[in-house]
């Protein structure tokens, strides 16, 4: 009997393969077996908020991670989402810069706004900062022309509060969203993926498009999970585990990418950045890490790595 799924049918929209047993080389920069890449969440004063006009205060990634705060003000919860922007954002940014590291920002359009001397301090230090959307973890408008409206107000705000465009995205998005990014153009990728270790082209809408894909895993959000990480011992195992693996596959012809994934609220608090200042420290006794921007690491994908066939579409 003839396989109904078989890739080659060109009937399914996802694709399952991807670069399977032989991935390309991306041919780092400097023969690097390794690119890492540190994003630092910027998302407080974007969240859930009665004084955002919505039901109630943000529960979700924060101490309080099973406070449902409905109809009113929910002060405790607010201020730990406070302690991000005031004080955790401050202590990465200080470490960070502290060595020279490149990093982009995940910015929450209404947060930055909030916050100029936090974006001042961004791009004092060079950082890229992507766009992470009007709001945090709110689903964007169902129909398409408000949604469109929507992005257009969203990256308009970065491009004023940052004092120049985002040239990626990362926020919750559907083929919808890709389709009118795509059309509006401009970016240099797109982030809200999670498929592969590589960047890689997808068809949006009969474009290509490139896809520099993230982590949930090789991430402090853990903390604030049921199944994640109790104290920074264990974010340091896990990001040293996952980094000593991808640079022995480097070492043995399979460079890849590596994310790291950072929110003010959370690895910012003192017992949680030990944990991460352990990993660089990891990090700096290897010499062949291209550690760069995501924005860095799009213009080198496209550089070397045009598109080819695409398999995934959207």
């Amino acid at each position: 009997m003839t396989n109904p799924y078989h890739p080659d049918r060109g009937d399914y929209p996802r694709d399952m393969v991807g670069y399977g047993r032989s991935p390309p080389d991306p041919r780092w920069p400097g023969a690097a077996t390794l690119a890492l890449q540190i994003v630092v969440n910027y998302e407080e004063g974007g969240e859930n908020s009665i004084l955002h006009g919505d039901a109630g205060s943000e529960y979700f990634l924060t101490e309080h991670i099973t406070t449902a705060a409905a109809g009113r003000r929910h002060p405790t919860t607010e201020s730990l989402w406070e302690f991000g922007s005031r004080v955790g954002f401050w202590r990465l940014w200080r470490e960070l810069t502290h060595r020279r590291l490149p990093v982009t920002c995940y910015g929450v359009t209404m947060a930055l706004g909030r916050n100029p001397e936090a974006v001042a301090a961004m791009n004092e230090a060079g950082w890229e900062i992507a766009t992470h959307g009007l709001r945090w973890n709110v689903a964007p408008p169902e129909a398409m022309a408000a949604e469109r409206a929507q992005i257009e107000e969203t990256l308009a705000l970065h491009a004023n509060i940052c004092g120049s465009p985002a040239l990626g995205w990362y926020n919750r998005s559907s083929a919808q969203t890709y389709r009118i990014l795509s059309e509006l153009g401009g970016l240099l990728y797109f982030a809200d993926n999670y498929a592969d270790e590589l960047p890689f082209w997808a068809d949006v809408n009969g474009r290509p498009e490139l896809f520099v894909p993230y982590t949930l895993d090789a991430n402090d959000m853990r903390f604030a999970t049921s199944n994640g990480f109790a104290e920074s011992e264990q974010f340091f195992i896990y990001l040293r585990d996952t980094f000593d693996t991808l640079y022995r596959e480097g070492l043995e012809g399979q460079p890849r990418m590596m994310s790291v994934g950072l929110h003010g609220r959370l690895s910012g608090r003192p017992g949680r950045t030990v944990g991460l200042l352990r990993f660089l420290d990891h990090v700096a006794k290897h010499d062949r890490v291209w550690t760069a921007t995501r924005a860095d690491i799009a213009r080198h994908w496209r550089l070397h790595h045009p598109p080819g066939p695409l398999k995934t579409v959207w």
